[in-house]
């Protein structure tokens, strides 16, 4: 795992990716930090850091288009799989490089709020536990992009699909006010989720009767619950786009509170998305 990830690491900085990464990053923060802490003369450093959030629609998906799709079009995913090590250690290593990169202009912005302190009353528990959530947020993005990058060898189309999937968790819960919030609207909406997952599934393991077999109980589990009980249904589908917005939980540590929960969704997420990962790789492995 540790050659992959300094393989990743020398990768990067010998290509503009990294460099480009955190200049985007960077320039944004210190606009943000422009605009809020010396033109306004606002002392809340963590309002900086939820205006940055916006630029991760775009810098996350660049990061990290690469990261498998352009192994898969050189063909030398082939020498992963020939590596001494598992699929998962491929992953990590590789994860792990991105959040490298990740955490390389954080590092830097971390100290903009000691040097604020100097001039204004920052109250820094609230900066910092918003950088910690931004970080984590950030990182759950960037393992929903190594998945991404995972399905496709083009890192055009990666980075699109990336691009589109990032703006519409941002827009979501601005969005969940225009949905459906009835018991029908919500039912048929779980009903094309479960027919997607059985979808992603059969992608990943070419099991047809497996992804079948899910996709089946999980709308006949909807059919059921919405016969008998379709109150249970009722804003069902906006609630949920506010629930999965990743960008919107990151709202709690700007207002000064630590959520654990969120938290937990974080991790949660990326843990998701890192096993669906793997299984992309082993499935290209054993075809």
């Amino acid at each position: 795992m540790i050659a992959v990830l300094k393989h990743e690491l020398r990768n990067y900085f010998h290509s503009f990716t990294a460099y480009v990464f955190g200049a985007f990053l960077l320039a944004i923060v210190g606009i943000g930090a422009m605009l809020y802490n010396l033109q306004a003369a606002v002392s809340n450093f963590e309002y900086v850091l939820s205006f940055g959030t916006i630029i991760f629609m775009v810098i996350v998906p660049i990061l990290t288009m690469r990261v498998i799709a352009e192994e898969r079009k050189q063909k030398t995913d082939q020498l992963l799989y020939s590596l001494p090590i598992s699929t998962v250690k491929v992953i990590l290593g590789k994860y792990l490089a991105l959040l490298v990169i990740y955490l390389i202009p954080l590092a830097i912005i971390s100290i903009y709020p000691l040097i604020f302190a100097q001039f204004g009353d920052v109250y820094l528990p609230t900066s910092y536990g918003s950088l910690v959530a931004i970080f984590i947020m950030g990182a759950a993005l960037v393992a929903l992009g190594v998945f991404i990058s995972s399905l496709t060898d083009n890192q055009g189309l990666a980075a699109g699909i990336g691009i589109a999937v990032i703006l519409f968790n941002y827009y979501s819960v601005s969005l969940s006010e225009y949905v459906s919030s009835t018991a029908f609207g919500s039912a048929i909406a779980l009903s094309v989720l479960a027919l997607l997952l059985g979808a992603i599934i059969r992608y990943l393991t070419r099991n047809e009767q497996l992804a079948s077999g899910i996709s089946l109980i999980l709308l006949a589990v909807i059919t059921a619950t919405y016969f008998l009980n379709p109150t249970a249904f009722e804003g069902l589908l906006p609630n949920i786009m506010r629930q999965l917005s990743l960008f919107d939980r990151f709202n709690t540590f700007v207002s000064g509170v630590f959520d654990l929960t969120a938290i937990f969704y974080y991790v949660s997420v990326i843990v998701f998305f890192l096993f669906l990962s793997v299984q992309s790789l082993e499935k290209r492995r054993y075809n």
